[in-house]
Formats: C-alpha cells, structure tokens, sequence
C-alpha cells in the first residue's frame, strides 16, 4: 500500500495537541523545550526564535533519545515536553511523530511553524 506525504502528515497529528504560537511561547516560558530544525540558511533567511534549541532534523532522534549516547544535556528523560518547530509546520509534525516513538510522549510541534510565530509577533531574531 502506497502512502502519500499528506497522509503521512496527517497520522503524525491524529490525536496530537500542536500549540499555537502564544501557546508555545508560554509552554517555553514553563521549562518546554522548543527544539528548531530548520537547516542553517533557512535560519539565516527566515530568522529565529531566541532561547530554541537549534538540533538540525539529521540527527534530531540522537540528540533527544534520554538514553542516548549521543544524546544532549536537555535530554532529561521520557517525560521532557518538547515543541519542534520548521518554516511552516510540516515536517515537524513528522519530526514529532518521530519522537513519540522513541518514547517522548509530550512530543508535538508548533502549528503552523516559525512562520506562524513571527507572524503572531512573538520575539524573533
């Protein structure tokens, strides 16, 4: 059976709460990790969100995988709320999907992406 990206897309949110923009923004505030995996020139074009963790989408399961070798410091267990955010919301719906199945249950994303944020005029830089 073939499956489309949009039906991809699509079963990563089924069931899934993605915060808007103000909602991430508080969810940071309260010790969520937002997690940017955007490649570089798409930062450098677009812009950033101060205080996101920038973990590029290659190797974004090793960095956040609590019982990883290669894990990072903020990988402090199963339970760790992590909001992902790309341009426009997509990909890291995948990219969350992914993290559920490592075991991060509070895995999610932004919807609508950074887009979405700096167009709700969270901070940027």
């Amino acid at each position: 059976m073939v499956t489309t990206v949009e039906q991809l897309v699509e079963r990563s949110r089924a069931g899934v709460h993605r915060p808007e923009p103000r909602e991430a923004h508080e969810a940071a505030g309260r010790g969520a990790l937002l997690v940017d995996i955007r490649p570089e020139a798409q930062r450098a074009r677009e812009g950033s969100i101060p205080g996101a963790l920038v973990i590029e989408r290659n190797v974004l399961e090793w960095r956040l995988d609590p019982v990883g070798s290669h894990r990072i410091p903020e990988a402090t267990g199963y339970e760790l709320e992590v909001i992902v955010v790309c341009s426009e919301g997509y990909a890291s719906s995948l990219a969350a999907a992914s993290l559920r199945e490592l075991g991060l249950t509070r895995a999610t994303d932004l919807a609508g992406g950074f887009v979405a944020w700096a167009a709700a005029g969270l901070p940027t830089a």
